[in-house]
């Protein structure tokens, strides 16, 4: 028999036209008069079929759609890794939650203008909105479970599809079909989507707080420095952050400000030290393990943030390294695994000279020690990652010889993972970390032994992190991201 849900009359919000633009401020204000169009259509019949039941039809409303038509082969400026499509063709990319990406969508769109001379379509895209990407823009509406509800949800709505939510285009693998658009972004709306429903439930803050700079961590102590620090710049009128952001979207904007305890910590805690622009600083505690280290960047990625830095511990491998010393990733060896479908492990991750400049910068400035003297407390080479925290317990013979062999100077189960997902999503990445223990050496991580370390070290550890994401604050855009991250046939938008 016929599913019966399947003859139902489906009721859409009426689609205008589709319109070209050339100003960039005003295609942004459709996308985001379209998209609010469509979220508020499937809000409010949502809501009436919550009280009333099954309405009788089929609601469906779509995302809109950014699209680019080029007929000339002529040669952009190619010092920009961004901003131009590679060749002649039609180039489209549905979009979500303009409001909150307004002045990405602007500066991207204002590009393709500046390089190309044509105007974009900005229109209804044939890709449904699911209801449960919908109301997440209202606070006060929860969709129910499956089975929760009077009626069966999927046969009056669409809902998340993740046959079509996927990173075919960042992984370099997306095969449009023929007649269809090449794409124009690195992400689909619904990847989008999803990335930022995920967002909110592991970091417990909203996604419209994420800054543009992005520090990790794997250890909670990091978590009451960056507080005490956004505190010090809230106290300084001059200092140009605004608002500091806590667990459960707690936000103060004075020093002296309060900050509820958060009653369940969520797996990820995140913080930011919020500026006009997103030119802020957050800070994610992931935790141990390159599982973490994934999710978080997988999600983060689609925020398109500038660059985002690993500040993390670490076992130093050389027997001339200190505790509390530093290490500059400089090349990473890739056993965490998590990501050997994505990026296979015969892609090389170079290191990024912008970043390796920030950072060596920041040391000095923080240590006062320059050229050789830094040595003393900085070595720079290759970070191993690993998935198993207790590596020390197997046989040792194989592995040692394989970080010996690969020059490894420390070793850590995050960093290589963020970079790795940073090479993936073109976003610029960096890792500092600062040795904790060293196992093959006799000095194990334990209590007695760390205590002190932990309490010089943390400070001046994230300040140089902070340090760093403020002179990368301060560089053109087009200047961090580099064209080593770009491959062959890349999407024009950032």
């Amino acid at each position: 028999m016929q599913d019966k849900a399947a003859e139902l009359q489906i009721v859409s919000p009426q689609a205008p036209m589709a319109e070209s633009f050339e100003d960039p401020r005003a295609a942004v204000d459709r996308l985001i008069e379209l998209y609010e169009t469509a979220s508020v259509f499937l809000r409010d019949h949502f809501m009436s079929a919550m009280a009333k039941g099954h309405p009788g039809v089929r609601y469906r409303a779509f995302y809109p759609e950014i699209r680019i038509t080029t007929t000339s082969f002529a040669k952009v400026d190619s010092r920009l890794s961004f901003g131009h499509v590679t060749s002649p063709g039609c180039y489209a990319a549905t979009v979500t939650r303009p409001r909150m990406f307004r002045h990405y969508l602007r500066q991207q769109i204002g590009l393709l203008f500046h390089n190309h001379g044509v105007k974009v379509q900005i229109g209804v895209s044939n890709t449904p909105m699911p209801v449960h990407f919908a109301v997440a823009n209202f606070p006060d509406i929860n969709v129910p479970q499956e089975g929760a509800g009077a009626f069966v949800l999927r046969d009056v709505f669409d809902v998340p599809d993740l046959e079509t939510t996927n990173d075919d285009i960042v992984n370099g693998v997306a095969d449009p079909a023929p007649g269809e658009p090449a794409p124009l972004a690195p992400f689909t709306a619904q990847r989008v989507d999803y990335s930022l429903a995920r967002l909110a439930h592991y970091t417990a803050t909203d996604p419209e707080h994420f800054q543009n700079h992005v520090l990790f961590t794997n250890y909670q102590f990091y978590v009451s420095e960056f507080e005490a620090y956004a505190r010090e710049q809230l106290a300084d009128p001059t200092s140009g952050y605004t608002s500091f952001v806590s667990t459960g979207n707690a936000e103060i904007t004075t020093a002296d400000g309060e900050l509820p305890s958060a009653v369940r910590m969520p797996q990820m805690p995140t913080y930011h030290l919020k500026r006009e622009g997103g030119a802020g600083i957050t800070l994610v505690n992931i935790g141990v393990g390159p599982s973490n280290a994934k999710t978080a960047t997988d999600h983060i990625a689609v925020l398109r943030p500038h660059a985002w830095l690993m500040v993390g511990h670490c076992a130093g491998l050389r027997n001339s390294q200190s505790l509390g010393d530093f290490v500059l990733a400089h090349a990473y060896l890739r056993e965490d695994k998590v990501l050997d479908a994505d990026l296979p492990v015969w892609v090389p991750i170079p290191a990024l000279a912008e970043i390796q400049i920030a950072l060596e910068q920041a040391v000095a400035q923080e240590t006062q020690l320059e050229g050789y003297d830094l040595k003393r407390v900085m070595r720079t080479g290759t970070v191993a990652t690993v998935d198993n925290r207790n590596w020390e317990l197997r046989e040792h013979s194989g592995p040692v010889q394989r970080l010996s062999q690969s020059r490894a100077i420390a070793l850590d189960m995050e960093s290589a993972t963020i970079a790795a997902n940073g090479f993936r999503f073109r976003v610029p990445y960096g890792t500092l970390l600062c040795v904790s223990d060293k196992p093959l050496h006799g000095e194990l991580k334990l209590p007695g032994m760390a205590s002190d370390f932990y309490k010089t070290q943390v400070a001046r550890h994230l300040m140089i992190g902070i340090r760093a994401m403020e002179k990368l604050r301060e560089m053109p855009l087009e200047r961090i991201h580099s064209r080593k991250l770009r491959s062959f046939e890349e999407t024009a938008f950032l």
